[in-house]
Order: structure tokens, then sequence, then C-alpha cells
């Protein structure tokens, strides 16, 4: 039998002595609890991802000192084996560092395990830093149990898809009684379930029970969401931690199967995860969480507009980090209806927010009177829409560094998609909590919020009225866009793509060779994708979005700016 406790922790990047400091901790308890084994997620050491950090030479010396301090740490528990992730420098040709499993007990290194498989799309740029591994299983006895280690991308390609390596076979041959896997993997709409079936599938395929250890915490722009788990050959996932939350967890591993601590099975694990909508809710309201911590920030402030998506927005601010926490500031213009103004005091309202009012009415005509005063033309249209949102955006940039608030941008994907949104304007800020989400999502979101507080937390009016930017007299975003529900089938066909799941790529696929077929759809399907190619610029420049679906606005897709697409 073999004590495994899991430690599903929340790294931050670059603080390793800090990391080793809870890592220690974790430790600290595994031994309590008995453990023999006691493993952390990938690049634990220095969390995930590090970037260009690894070109850093006082980085990599602060590595070496957090490393032998781990190793130091670890002569406390002398029975006890620590499954670390780390970079660690390669002594061949190619890139000068691996990203590296160790088993260390009682400061010495017993395994080295570099990891082979480096992934390169979506979000991932590894083969930047790192060397890949040699073609090789590592396995190491401990206890009565010989244990094999893999490290995350090594264990996602044993049905040979993506690379012609498959560590998985060759540690079939090694033949262990137990894989340990490390992970940072990214949290997605559809991830958890993604992981559960390649894992099953190769714990029946090579009869190899599987520990999968993840991370949790925001990171930039995306989430991991723990969820680590267990599966057994053709039982499948017989184990699962928490979400969300870090989560100690110590297990028996005996004769191929696991147990709970206490030698009992282990509670059912739902095949079916989260809803969306409550989904979407934890990955943003710990990604905001996490980044705002972790930058420094301990309040925010939103521009209140009246609309949904400012509401949404101040909404999931206030569960991250708190009522008191969080500042909305109303800014009417002359265009602006008096009931968008009283239903940004109802929302505030119910949300227990300050609200400040700074009109922008006379700040617009000074600027309007000065520019025909300077440039011999009047102020109007497009140029006088965009300096209203750019004067809002100004303020707010003026409250957060007068007041040291985080500036949260309101923008959707929907209007990021096709840009309608005014650079530094609306896209001041230094996150964005809707990117991620199409409009659509968006309402469904904040209806799904008011049902799980059992009252309005948004008002219903807010979620009714008919979306708009309040620019110019009578506007509706539908003046400019084409219905939202269209909108958004075109846009996912057009940016996600194979990247849904298979059942919201058909629905796609089917909206639009609908619309395809119809007199007008052609040509408004061109449009749209026009505006996409034509809006780059915009996203470049707007400020990091936190992810939740698999192809995310960022990093996840990168795409020229001065390009001629046809």
């Amino acid at each position: 039998m073999l004590r495994i406790t899991l430690a599903q922790l929340n790294p931050t990047v670059g603080d390793i002595a800090g990391n080793v400091a809870r890592m220690t901790e974790a430790a600290r308890q595994a031994d309590q609890e008995r453990a023999d084994l006691l493993v952390f997620p990938e690049l634990s050491l220095c969390g995930y991802y590090p970037g260009d950090l690894l070109d850093e030479p006082s980085f990599l010396q602060l590595l070496d000192r957090g490393l032998e301090q781990l190793l130091q740490a670890s002569r406390q528990w002398p029975r006890l084996h620590w499954v670390v992730g780390a970079p660690l420098r390669s002594s061949g040709p190619g890139k000068p560092l691996h990203n590296s499993l160790l088993v260390v007990c009682d400061g010495t290194i017993r395994l080295r395990y570099d990891k082979q498989l480096l992934p390169t799309y979506n979000i991932f740029d590894e083969r930047r830093h790192f060397e890949p591994g040699p073609d090789a299983a590592k396995v190491l006895r401990i206890g009565q149990a010989q244990v094999g280690f893999l490290v995350c991308e090594d264990g996602w390609n044993d049905a040979g898809a993506d690379y012609a390596t498959n560590p998985f076979a060759r540690m079939a041959d090694a033949a262990p009684d137990l894989v340990v896997s490390i992970n940072a993997s990214p949290s997605h709409l559809g991830k958890r379930e993604q992981r559960h079936d390649i894992f099953s599938q190769a714990a029946t395929r090579h009869g190899l029970p599987i520990l999968y250890v993840n991370q949790i915490g925001g990171q930039d722009q995306i989430v991991f969401d723990g969820a680590s788990f267990a599966v057994e050959p053709g039982r499948g996932v017989v184990f699962e931690a928490s979400r969300f939350v870090e989560d100690l967890r110590t297990l028996q591993f005996d004769d191929g199967h696991f147990l709970d601590k206490g030698g009992q099975a282990c509670a059912p694990v739902q095949a079916a995860g989260l809803p969306t909508m409550e989904f979407y809710r934890r990955q943003i309201v710990l990604g905001l969480r996490d980044y705002a911590r972790r930058c420094g920030f301990t309040r925010a402030v939103v521009g209140s507009s009246g609309g949904i998506d400012s509401a949404l927005t101040l909404a999931l601010a206030a569960e991250a980090l708190g009522a008191d926490k969080v500042v909305a500031v109303t800014m009417p213009s002359r265009f602006s209806s008096s009931g968008s103004v009283d239903d940004s005091v109802q929302l505030c309202r119910n949300l227990g927010i300050t609200l400040h009012e700074h009109p922008i009415r006379d700040l617009v005509d000074g600027y309007a009177r000065q520019f025909e005063a300077s440039f011999g033309q009047p102020l109007q249209g497009l140029p006088l829409e965009n300096l209203q949102a750019r004067i809002r955006g100004t303020t707010l940039m003026e409250y957060s560094n007068a007041f040291g608030h985080l500036l949260l941008t309101t923008g959707n994907k929907s209007e990021i998609s096709v840009g309608y949104c005014t650079l530094y304007g609306d896209t001041n800020g230094g996150l964005g909590l809707l990117g991620d989400l199409y409009k659509t999502e968006v309402f469904e979101l904040s209806r799904h919020i008011n049902h799980s507080a059992g009252r309005e937390l948004i008002p219903q009016a807010i979620i009714d009225k008919p979306p708009s930017a309040e620019l110019a007299p009578g506007q509706k975003d539908e003046d400019s866009l084409p219905p939202y529900p269209v909108l958004d089938e075109i846009l996912k066909y057009a940016i996600e793509g194979r990247h849904l799941s298979s059942a919201e790529y058909d629905a796609a696929a089917r909206f639009v060779a609908g619309l395809q077929a119809t007199a007008d759809g052609p040509a408004l399907v061109e449009r749209v994708r026009r505006m996409i190619f034509r809006s780059e610029y915009k996203r470049r420049q707007s400020p990091p979005i936190l992810r939740v679906r698999p192809r995310a606005f960022g990093t996840g897709r990168q795409m020229p700016i001065a390009a001629h697409y046809e």
C-alpha cells in the first residue's frame, strides 16, 4: 500500500521563496497524514508559466536557491518523497533548460524526468525556452510500489495525433504499478471532460492506474481550475479533487485501486461538470481575484453605463473582491437616458457598491468647441461619439491613478470581435472580465447570477433594455450590427471553429449554412468576417481578458495586423 498526498496548490509565478514555503507547509500536512508520496503540479517551484523570466540569469539563480531550500526542507521528513516540477538546466545542445520533474527525498534528488512533449499551440510556447527530454520512461520504487512519472503534455498524445513520440507507450513498457502525472492544465469550457476522457482511455489501453495532479489559480489571462483526479483501467475517474480552490488530499493506493485515506472507496465522481454559466462565473471570479492580488490591487473601479456589460462586470467584481472594494462611476452625457443613470443607482444599491456620478457634458462641449477653433470644422458624427467614450475612459483612468483602483474594462467578445469599441475609451483598463463571453452569454450569465442569488442583483430593467452605447440620439447596437443571436453564431464559426465542442460547432455551422442559403446571408457573413480582420489593431492594444473558452483573443489567437485578407 502507498499513501499519496496530492497538493493542488496555487503557486505564484516568480515567487520562488513563497512557493517553497507553501510546499513545505504541504509537506508538514502530508507527514501528519503518514503519506509516502507528496505530489505537486508542473513547474510548481516557479509557477506556470514564467515566460521570458527563464532568459534572465538572476531568475535562474533564484531557481537554484529555491531548489536548494526545497532539498533542505525535505530533510525534515526523511521518509517522505516529494514530486516537484521545476526548470532545470540542460547539458546538451539546443535550448538551455528542461521542464523537469524531480522526486526528492531526505535532501536527495532520487529521480529526474524531463518533459518530452513541449506544446506550442494555442496559449502555449514551451519550445521557446525548453529542450525536449529523452524518449525514456522513468520509474522509481517507493515503498511497495513501482511508480512511473509524466509531465502534463506527455500524457495527452496517447492517440498519436499530435506528436511522433508517445511517452505513454514507453511508460507501459516499463510496467509500473502506478503513473503520476504533474500538470499545469489551463481551464476552459469542456476541458475537465476532455482530461477525463483522454486519461481514462489511456489508463484502460495500457492497464495503468493514473494520478493526475493539477494546479489552480489565475495567471494573467489564463485560469487553472485544479480538479485533480485519479483514473483506473476500465473504471475511469474514481476520484476528483475540488475545483477552483486549493486542495490537499491524501489517498491510499493498494493493489491497483485508489481509496480515500481511511481505506474506503472514494466518493463517486459526476461525469458532468459545472453548468456552463456557473463555470464561467467561478473561472472569472478566481481569475480576477488572483490577477488583482498578484498585481498589488485590493480594489477595482468600473464605469457604470446602466447597460448589461458594466452591470455584469460589477456583479462579478463584487463577488471576487467584496462589494466594499468595488466602486462604480456613472458618467452621463447629453445622449444618456435618465433610465441609464437610474438603473446604475439601482444596480449599485442591489450589490452594495458605492456609485459616483461624474457628468461629462461640459467636458464634451469644451473639447468640441476647441476642436472647431483649432481645426476649422465642427466635431460631429463618429469623432464626437468616440470623444465621449474617450473622456469616460480618461476619467476612469484618473480615478484609478488617484485612488489606486484596478480599472476593469467591460467589453464582451462580440463587440471586441468586430471592433464595436473605442480605442483609448471603453477599451481602457487593466483587465477585461467579459472579453471571452459572447453578448448572448453575457445576458445568460446575468440571469444565472440573479437566479443563484434568489433576487435581482442585476436589475431586470438592465437585462431587458436593448443594448446601446448611447453615444448618439436613439442609438442602438443593432443599428450597426446584426442582432446578437445572429452575430454570435457567425463569430463562433469564424473565430473558434473546430476549437468549439462538437455540439457547439455543429450548431454554428448549421446556422451559418442556413444564412448562406438566403439572399442577403453571404454578404452578411462576409461583412462580419471583414470586421473581425479590420479590428485586430484594436485587440492588440486592449487589456488582457480572462479566458473561458477554447480559443480566446490574446496569446491564444495570434493574427497579423498589417495584412491583406480576402
